[in-house]
């Protein structure tokens, strides 16, 4: 079973193939980056700092090395 399918997904779930690919996680981070822009520019603060935290964790995952077996 692949180290990163974790959290109950078994070895046929989610992840067992090695996780998101980087373009994937830039895309991600790129909508939500996007979505919180958006958001704080209707002034809907709550969801804007939700939305944000989303891009660093995106952010996190594709150039830090968060969540990878390196």
């Amino acid at each position: 079973m692949a180290k990163w399918a974790g959290w109950g997904a078994g070895p046929a779930g989610a992840g067992a193939t090695g996780g998101p690919s980087r373009l994937f996680l830039v895309v991600a981070l790129v909508a939500t980056a996007a979505a919180a822009a958006f958001l704080a520019r209707d002034g809907r603060w709550p969801a804007a700092v939700i939305a944000a935290l989303g891009a660093v964790y995106f952010a996190l995952r594709a150039f830090a090395g968060l969540g990878r077996n390196a």
